[in-house]
């Protein structure tokens, strides 16, 4: 190929062909056409006249006559006349590129920007100005290629092919926004993502919907990817989507734990792509600009469920059977020929958990999804990582398990008695029989006397005096409450503010006076009646003619 036109300014470019067309044109071997004029070669070529004559010129030049034959157009007369017909360019470039040079270092500096002068970059249509205005007038394009070339402008690095490696190895994931769909259950128009899998080698492709992008969902779409392709692959390359990457690295990205659990449970290995680095997954990032296009674009869905249907028999058949443009066969027969059989097996239903971080409280529990477990004293006002599911809560410190209970409902609780303290787990969990069997141990007396006190049809409102007791037997030792606790049964007193009081005057082991009946002896005040008899004058009552009374 080589520029059509004089003086270095280019028109449009002229193939070989083309050459060697107008020359066996001028030589006459068309079949049943004689030789024709310039004109009619040129019309026939589609090239200028001009042109035309200067090429048969420049063959004349090499040697060709009209009386030759196709023997004669060799590559080595065609390539005398390009050489003749090329404008003369020393170093490879027309005399509007020359005009150039010498302006290098200050278009430079209008393309980077810095100088006093101009802070800010100059676009290339501003520079073509100031220089037409310096008297250097060459064509746009040119200046373009020449700012790029030789100035920094635009300058953009080279890339290379990666190979696919080997089949059944690599698989890409990536988000890709859809559209809005009714959604069922809230009865508003919801956001449709589609996370796109597909494979590196054959790129055959699997898509799931969802409206959210959460460790669930992409869990749940990663499940049935490995059941569309009917195994696991080796190595996944996410994006750097927050629900698998927490902590982006070009050498040690941090994986979130849930995504790290659930990879350790299907068996593959995660190799993120850099930030902001798409050629890391180019295989999937096209695939998802396919889908938007071939799949959403123009249909109507009910649901996600109907959308989802949809999803799984285009990838079948649309994306899977259509003939990729780079391997040149259909990805779902590649597939089915070189790479289903070197994927890993499906595993088992993943039950997926909720890791979180807790704090063990002063009452020895911890709350998780709503519901309570008790942890040991010693872990009261840490922190633990927790991990969820739906059948256990195990507690981690430090990677270290230290604690597992039974998954609660919402509201529940699980509570070990052996977390809690020896003298505070019978209260704390109303264990009657365990306050009965302590205070046996301490004298029978005592555990007799416990069981007179919780004798009642609500027995745990009578555990403080229970509890009073065993306080009792710390202050004052079992032998002296045992005593106490024999000496009152045997009178029928349950109270244990009375064996408090005979244990503070030390009487557990002195029998105490019967009660006396009152009135069976002479008290302090009693006088004899006849003390109290007083001698009064009887009146007698004399009837008196003049109605007056008379003693």
């Amino acid at each position: 190929m080589f520029t059509e036109g004089a003086n270095g300014m280019g028109y449009r470019e002229v193939a070989v062909e083309e050459i060697r067309e107008v020359l066996r044109l001028w030589l006459g071997l068309a079949v049943g056409l004689p030789a024709p004029g310039l004109r009619t070669i040129a019309a026939r070529a589609g090239i200028d006249r001009k042109t035309v004559r200067r090429y048969i010129a420049a063959a004349q030049a090499a040697g060709l006559t009209r009386e030759a034959g196709a023997a004669a157009l060799t590559d080595e007369l065609l390539g005398a006349v390009v050489a003749g017909v090329r404008p003369a360019r020393p170093n490879g470039h027309g005399q509007a590129w020359e005009a150039l040079v010498p302006f290098t270092e200050q278009i430079t500096q209008w393309v980077k920007g810095g100088a006093p002068e101009n802070p800010e970059p100059l676009t290339v249509t501003k520079i073509h100005i100031l220089l037409a205005r310096q008297g250097c007038v060459v064509p746009y394009r040119t200046l373009v290629r020449f700012a790029t070339e030789c100035c920094g402008y635009r300058r953009t690095t080279t890339t290379v092919r990666v190979a696919d490696g080997d089949p059944g190895v690599e698989c890409q994931i990536d988000f890709g926004y859809l559209g809005l769909l009714d959604d069922a259950s809230t009865g508003k128009r919801r956001k449709v993502f589609a996370l796109v899998f597909t494979a590196v080698y054959s790129r055959h492709t699997f898509v799931w919907l969802t409206h959210t992008q959460t460790l669930s969902a992409i869990l749940e779409g990663c499940s049935a990817a490995w059941e569309f392709f009917g195994g696991v692959f080796a190595v996944i390359i996410p994006d750097n989507m927050k629900p698998i990457v927490t902590q982006a690295d070009i050498l040690n990205p941090r994986l979130s734990r849930g995504w790290l659990d659930y990879g350790q449970h299907a068996g593959f290995v995660t190799d993120t792509a850099r930030v902001a680095t798409p050629t890391d997954k180019p295989r999937v990032e096209r695939t998802i600009h396919y889908v938007q296009n071939n799949f959403w674009a123009g249909e109507r869905f009910s649901s996600l469920p109907d959308a989802q249907a949809a999803a799984v028999a285009w990838c079948q058949s649309t994306a899977g059977l259509r003939i990729h443009g780079t391997t040149a066969a259909a990805p779902a027969v590649l597939f089915d020929t070189d790479e289903r059989t070197h994927l890993l097996p499906i595993p088992a239903d993943y039950d997926v958990p909720i890791f979180k971080q807790v704090k063990v409280h002063r009452d020895f529990h911890a709350s998780v999804g709503k519901a309570l477990y008790s942890l040991p004293e010693t872990w009261i006002g840490s922190t633990l990582d927790v991990r969820l599911d739906s059948e256990a809560v195990k507690f981690y410190h430090r990677g270290e398990l230290v604690k597992q209970h039974p998954r609660q409902p919402a509201g529940g609780q699980s509570t070990d008695p052996h977390d809690y303290p020896a003298d505070k787990a019978a209260y704390a969990l109303r264990n009657i029989s365990k306050l009965q069997s302590t205070c046996e141990h301490h004298g029978p007396h005592i555990g007799l006397y416990a069981a007179r006190i919780v004798d009642d049809p609500r027995p745990w409102s009578r555990v403080r005096a229970v509890y009073t007791l065993l306080g009792l037997v710390r202050t004052y030792g079992p032998g002296p409450v045992d005593a106490a606790c024999a000496t009152a049964l045997e009178f029928d007193v349950i109270a244990v503010p009375k064996i408090a009081s005979m244990l503070e005057q030390a009487t557990e082991n002195t029998t105490p006076d019967m009660p006396v009946a009152a009135g069976s002896e002479s008290s302090r005040f009693a006088r004899d009646p006849s003390e109290y008899a007083t001698n009064r004058t009887q009146l007698t009552l004399v009837p008196n003619p003049d109605n007056t009374i008379q003693e």
